[in-house]
Parts: structure tokens; C-alpha cells; sequence
């Protein structure tokens, strides 16, 4: 998911570069949330980790 992160977020340096300010805020949003799904769904992993590994043990 932080690939595509990075992907959408270099498309839109890109296009921002090249004067496509639509496409360029669009690619920028998509990447903004695909990274914070990223960043979510780890630390929801890394918690329940946790608690398992202690439950384990």
C-alpha cells in the first residue's frame, strides 16, 4: 500500500510539474489516504501483536 502511495504521490509531483493542478490534487489526495490506511492498518496489526503475544505466553 506504500507503493502505491509513493506511485500516486510521484504522478502527481509529475503533473503539478506540468501545469495539470486538477490532476495533480487528485493523485495527492489519493496518496495522502492510501498512506494513512497504510499507517493504520499497522498499527492495528502491531496492537493486536502484542496482546496476542502476551496471551501466548
Amino acid at each position: 500500500m506504500i507503493k502505491w502511495a509513493i506511485i500516486f504521490a510521484v504522478i502527481g509531483v509529475i503533473a503539478g510539474i506540468l501545469g495539470f493542478s486538477g490532476i495533480a490534487g487528485g493523485a495527492f489526495g489519493i496518496a495522502k489516504f492510501l498512506f494513512w490506511a497504510a499507517v493504520i492498518i499497522a498499527v492495528v496489526l502491531f496492537l493486536l501483536g502484542v496482546t496476542v503475544f502476551k496471551k501466548v505466553t
